[in-house]
């Protein structure tokens, strides 16, 4: 049986982080076990793969929620990555923080340690930014975060139109302010893709206390009493074990980490009797306060712009394509969101809590979960409740660790975010008929102008809405009861040697995209975690 000092179940945006962190001194070996395969392919590398790559078999573990019972029943795919870099490999590469409210709110809930005066160290450690200010942003991280290298001319009249209806230009919404309209800042490097495979796991393995395993399917954390002495995992058909001196670190996102406490008997002692797992450690809070960023869409078909549904075609595809050859600028720089913003969706709110994404391009049917563009030049707006209040859940349904657990997200559950979303719905609507967006648009086309009434738009967010690919809290720090992991260590709750590290440890939502958060926490981790 082999033997290291930790074991780290993923290699995803926190796997690749503490495998390099910890492997540092050279005092301590590492293993990292991933489930999926090496990360050497085209689209992974290029920025705008993201559509090629978000729904790969070969990169993707498949998932889909259960039936939605607040947006008529729907199913809803649910990529997560299944390679090495995680979803940092497959996803739209935004670098978003959330709010300096955010991580306040974590403290004052008894996560000390975590405000955002505690977590913007870690934030700095591990980025490198031009432009911001130094009191916030880093300059010398592996995390590699830079503008987009060749705007649209659609993204700059979407942000004059928030201009027009009073939400000013952010000077950067990574600051810990974020309200305002702004041009996202993405984790690339001279035109690719940066992943935390570049930013961290690349280095690491070249250390000789490094050893990254493959293709391997951790099937249960081994317990001895109440410390988990190491893994077991299955790999080209072959069970095999590794055991850990010190710590195995479980990082395997909010989808897979409370999956595998719960097929190791940690967990709510109801689900486990449900799959026939016998408990060995309890704790009611595992796969509960599952939380998503739900999104809603409107679309318009445009002129005179040169939208990406012009540019991703014919002799023009192929321009683009010589184009980043030579100069890594153009369309295959692109993320699927170029432009945002954050505001208010009601008065009295201390901060924003609604998120924009705008993208000069537009999708068949006009409905997000596809990545097939339209035939006709267009745009997109969207918007996404920062912190929702609908909660879910993740289950192992059953013991076997190749099935796929339920994912239930509940969205919509609560009056308060279909509110939020119906005001965003309208302000989307306002943009489009705003100069200078407005002089682009030729109609809306999705849902279009029959849609008027507040019920009409509240049943275009239950038909049409779907995920941000944003879960998080599944295994969340905290001192309540339904909590898992604790927040000065990082140790699940009531075990040694067995820790959790990844965006299942999200007590609440940030606000916005959460793989620059998810990154923060294993940086952090990686201090709370002993190394002498």
């Amino acid at each position: 049986m082999d033997e290291f000092d930790y074991v780290i179940v993923g290699a995803g945006a926190a796997g690749c982080v503490l495998a390099n962190r910890l492997s540092a001194s050279g005092r301590h070996n590492v293993a990292v076990i991933e489930a999926g395969g090496n990360d050497n392919h085209i689209w992974i590398k290029v920025p705008a793969g993201f559509n090629k790559t978000v729904y790969d078999e070969k990169l993707n573990w498949g998932y889909e929620t259960a039936p939605g019972p607040y947006i008529d029943g729907r199913k809803i795919r649910f990529p997560r990555g299944k390679v090495l870099g995680g979803s940092g490999s497959i996803n739209g590469h935004l670098y978003v923080r959330g709010q300096a409210a955010d991580y306040d709110t974590w403290a004052q809930l008894g996560c000390r340690g975590w405000s955002w005066t505690d977590v913007l160290p870690y934030f700095k450690r591990a980025e490198s930014r031009v432009g911001g200010s130094d009191e916030v942003r880093g300059r010398d991280g592996p995390l590699v975060i830079e503008d987009q290298r060749d705007p649209h001319v659609l993204s700059d009249a979407f942000m004059a139109a928030n201009e027009t209806l009073g939400l000013k230009r952010s000077p950067d919404y990574n600051s810990g302010d974020q309200e305002g309209t702004l041009l996202y800042q993405n984790m690339m490097r001279n035109g690719r893709r940066w992943s935390p495979v570049d930013a961290y796991l690349k280095p690491a393995m070249k250390r000789p206390n490094v050893q990254v395993i493959t293709h391997a399917l951790v099937e249960r954390v081994d317990l001895d009493g109440k410390r988990a002495t190491g893994i077991t995992y299955r790999q080209h058909g072959q069970t095999k074990q590794v055991r850990a001196r010190r710590d195995v670190i479980l990082a395997g996102g909010a989808i897979n980490t409370p999956q595998l406490l719960q097929l190791s008997g940690i967990g709510n002692p109801d689900d486990l009797a449900a799959i026939g797992v016998a408990v060995k450690h309890a704790l009611p809070g595992v796969g509960r306060n599952f939380r998503d960023h739900y999104a809603v869409r409107v679309s318009a078909l445009v002129k005179g712009a040169g939208s990406l549904n012009e540019r991703s075609r014919g002799l023009r595809l192929v321009g683009e394509v010589l184009r980043y050859a030579t100069t890594r600028k153009g369309l295959l720089t692109t993320a699927p969101s170029h432009a945002g913003g954050y505001f208010r969706t009601r008065p009295g709110l201390e901060t924003p809590d609604m998120q924009l994404y705008f993208a000069p391009a537009s999708y068949g049917g006009g409905r997000y979960g596809t990545t097939v563009l339209d035939t006709v030049p267009g745009m997109t707006l969207g918007a996404a409740q920062l912190r929702p209040e609908s909660t879910g859940h993740v289950k192992a349904l059953t013991a076997d660790p190749t099935a796929k657990p339920e994912i239930q997200p509940n969205y919509l559950a609560d009056q308060i975010d279909r509110d939020a979303l119906l005001a965003a719905m309208k302000y989307l609507r306002r943009l489009l008929a705003t100069p200078p967006l407005a002089d682009y648009v030729i109609r809306e086309n999705f849902p279009g102008p029959d849609v008027q009434t507040d019920e009409q738009w509240l049943a275009h967010a239950r038909a049409t809405g779907s995920t941000t690919y944003h879960p998080v809290g599944t295994a969340k720090i905290g001192t309540d009861p339904m909590a898992v992991v604790d927040p000065a260590s990082m140790r699940v709750l009531g075990l040694q040697g067995l820790r959790v590290a990844d965006a299942s440890c999200m007590p609440t939502m940030v606000s916005g995209n959460t793989y620059a958060a998810t990154n923060m926490i294993a940086e952090k981790a990686s201090d709370l975690i002993p190394q002498t």
